[in-house]
Formats: structure tokens, sequence, C-alpha cells
């Protein structure tokens, strides 16, 4: 009873936007450096995304950016990966400090940064990020590629971080992990030290990256967990509609095995001695339970430590009351404790 009362309102909270549009399936070679008129797409995909795990440290790879610049409490700098949008090439970022910080140095001062999940407003998880200041934990709100500010004119949603097109998905996410590093290069020069890093729901997944690919980030916090990238696009409610333009192209193994190197998966063992949170919830319809309940086996298998933590809800209904409040709860007790 209580599983099918919460998929109802699950399904019913997925169904407030009435802005999806299923887009037509590309492969896109072009956005990873390769012809338009590459005569086999799919393998040529198949091969770079086989070589980019392979040395992923070179896929992730980053120089601090030249144009830093500070406004008020919003950080800018331009995005290390340029897409054919300028507006998505300039990253934002707010930082959110407490009140009456105490007069510490830089290097004892704990700093989040906060990954919202896809399709999130400007004011996605900035009630997070305030709570956190509130509770002496600076943080830093990054904007992802195509979100908000970033948001071309011609979209309605976010639509080119998550999409039926293989390879601007690839390109948008790679974006979004070198952004995230950027902002942690930022904040080590500045002279912070404890640095940690959460994200919700494709967050959760872009957090874990970057936390993968950067050791200057000690803890992470991964709000509603999968496996893989593709997985969760392909049995989610929220993303039906870019499956039924996937479908028109590809199938689910090969999806996953292209989009491979933005999935957490492979980078698992690369968080062995550091802090890390999952939280899932099992009556969830777009981050499937079984995915996030694998994940954590996965982690206990390879001796990575890790911390579950369980919301009584489903994936819509962690941003209702009293849900959102046990959620916030147990993100920011995981950074007091563990920066």
């Amino acid at each position: 009873m209580i599983q099918s009362f919460f998929h109802r309102w699950e399904r019913t909270l997925a169904t407030v936007d009435t802005n999806r549009v299923i887009r037509p399936f590309e492969w896109g070679p072009e956005w990873i450096g390769a012809p338009a008129d590459a005569a086999d797409p799919a393998q040529t995909i198949r091969e770079w995304s086989r070589a980019s795990v392979a040395d992923s440290d070179a896929f992730y790879a980053v120089d601090a950016a030249a144009d830093y610049t500070i406004a008020g409490d919003t950080l800018t700098f331009t995005s290390a990966l340029v897409s054919p949008y300028d507006v998505n090439n300039r990253v934002t970022a707010r930082i959110f400090h407490p009140r009456a910080p105490k007069p510490r140095p830089l290097a004892d001062q704990p700093i989040v940064i906060v990954l919202p999940q896809w399709n999130s407003d400007a004011g996605g998880h900035v009630a997070l990020a305030q709570l956190y200041a509130r509770f002496g934990i600076s943080a830093v709100r990054l904007s992802l590629p195509y979100h908000d500010v970033r948001k071309p004119a011609e979209l309605e949603r976010a639509d080119f971080i998550v999409s039926a097109n293989i390879g601007r998905t690839l390109h948008a996410n790679r974006q979004a992990v070198l952004d995230a590093k950027r902002v942690v290069t930022w904040l080590w020069d500045q002279g912070y030290r404890r640095i940690g890093i959460m994200g919700t729901s494709l967050g959760s997944c872009l957090s874990m990256i970057t936390m993968a690919h950067d050791e200057r980030i000690r803890a992470g916090a991964f709000n509603h967990v999968s496996t893989y990238f593709a997985d969760p696009i392909w049995r989610g409610i929220s993303t039906h509609h870019v499956r039924l333009g996937l479908e028109q192209g590809i199938g689910l193994d090969d999806l996953r095995e292209m989009w491979m190197p933005i999935s957490p998966w492979p980078y698992i063992d690369r968080l062995r001695g550091r802090r890390a949170l999952m939280v899932y919830a099992p009556y969830d319809l777009t981050f499937p339970p079984d995915l996030s309940r694998e994940f954590s086996r996965e982690f206990t298998r390879r001796n990575v430590a890790h911390t579950v933590r369980v919301l009584p809800c489903g994936h819509y209904t962690t941003g209702k009351a009293p849900f959102k409040f046990l959620d916030a709860f147990y993100l920011t007790r995981f950074f007091l404790k563990n920066l």
C-alpha cells in the first residue's frame, strides 16, 4: 500500500512539467571531435569511450581558468570545454558563507561544492547551500551546463545535457565535471583545504566523477545514486521522452557502453580512502532503487568505505516535507562530521 501511494505521488509530480520534447536520435560524433559524417559513428563513439575510460585522468584533466571573476557572491569563469553556445561557455557559481564566520584560516574552513539536479532553475539547491552556511559550512552552488543562466534562448529545459544525441550528452557532462574541477582549483588557490562536494540525481553522478578525479576533495555526498548513466535515463519516468528518442537508434547495452565515461561505475576504486555518503529512496521511479543498492554493494565488494542513508519516499517526493528535512539532515550531518 505504501509503495502504491508513493508511486502514484511520484507519477503525479512527474507530470507537472508539460514541456518535455521528444528529440530525434543522433549519434553526434562531431561532439567528441570526430567527423560529423563518420562512416561508422557508432564504432567511432564506442572506441572513443573505451579509450576515455582507460585514461580517465587525461579525459578529465583541466587547468585553472585564466579569468576567474568575483562580483558580490558570484564566481564566473570560462568553461574549459567549449560548446557552440556562448552563454553556456560562461560558468556561474554562487558562494554562500556563514553569516558570522569564525575567525580562522581558510584552510580550516569547510566548504562544499553543490551540484543540483537536472533541469533545476537558478534557485535549485540554494536553500541547501544556505543551510550549510547556517551550520558553519561555506558552499559554492554551481550552475550546470545548459541550466538557468547558461541555457540557450531556444531551450525551455536543459535538454542538451541529457538527450537522444549521444555525443552531445557526453560532451555536456564532461563539461560539467571540468567546470566543477575548475571550482576546486579556485578554492584551493584561495587557501581552502577542507573541500567537499555533493550532488542530487544527475548532480550526484557528476559530483562522484569529479571527486574520483580530484584528490583535493575530502568527502562527497551523492543524493540519489545509480550505477551507470544510461540506466536511469532508460528506465526512469523523468526521462521517458529521452528514451523514446534514443530507441530510434540504439539499445540499452550499447548506450551503457558509449556513455561509460560519464558513468560513476568505472571510478568506484578512485574513492578509496575518502568519505562518501549515498542517499537513495526505495520508492524512486526516476533512479530505480535496485540500481542504488547494486551501486552500494559494489562499493562493499571492493572494500571502498561508504555510508548509506535511505529516505522513506521517492525521487520527486524527496523535495516535499517532511522528507526534504530528513535529507537535508543526513547531508548536513555528513559534512559536519567529515570536513
